[in-house]
């Protein structure tokens, strides 16, 4: 019997998100708790999942504007500003 669950369509667990972005599972976990990402859910085992379009999107404005060598802190804002605007 395959102990491997099936995960709701389009959540990825933090490896799977951490190899598609090409970052390591360490970076997102900064990222989240630095609040510039969000878990869409989380296991009954408590294991963070995220959704992959979402998530993958706001990995890559974040490296894009680390390469701009600007502070978490604006970063975050430019996120919020984002969101606000429901980009």
């Amino acid at each position: 019997m395959d102990k491997k669950r099936l995960l709701p369509q389009g959540l990825l667990k933090i490896g799977e998100v951490a190899r598609l972005a090409g970052v390591l599972p360490s970076t997102i976990r900064y990222y989240t708790a630095m609040g510039l990402l969000e878990a869409a859910a989380t296991t009954p085992g408590g294991q963070k999942l995220y959704d992959r379009e979402d998530t993958l999107s706001k990995v890559r404005i974040i490296k894009g504007i680390e390469r701009q060598h600007l502070p978490l802190q604006t970063i975050r804002k430019i996120l919020e500003d984002h969101r606000a605007k429901g980009l």
